[in-house]
């Protein structure tokens, strides 16, 4: 189908230990590329696309809200303590080893905004 943008996920799936929680976090198995702490949800503004570790920011993201996905199911929404991005992780509560923490989640949800 020309015209449309195909997902791709590029680089490493590695482990990493938490910015924020100090957890040792362990790849995701299901062929995708971990992104945050499946304890506090956190993440680090390291990539540019998807895995690539490109982005030079490295500040710590915090989760600041979740949303409920038809195709992708619940994804956190993430925003850099450091230089204010914001971006959209897909949860991994399916991962065998490491699932994405429900408590956490539902935590995050739970926050009322002004």
């Amino acid at each position: 189908m020309s015209g449309e943008r195909r997902f791709t996920v590029q680089g490493t799936n590695n482990a990493f230990t938490c910015a924020n929680c100090g957890a040792l976090v362990q790849p995701l198995r299901n062929g995708s590329v971990r992104n945050h702490c499946p304890a506090c949800l956190h993440s680090l503004h390291v990539d540019v696309l998807p895995g690539d570790r490109a982005c030079d920011c490295h500040g710590v993201m915090e989760p600041v809200d979740v949303d409920q996905s038809g195709k992708k199911g619940w994804v956190i929404v993430h925003r850099c303590r450091k230089c204010g991005f914001t971006g959209r992780n897909r949860t991994a509560l399916d991962d065998p080893d490491q699932p994405d923490s429900w408590d956490a989640l539902i935590a995050v949800s739970s926050r009322r905004r002004d």
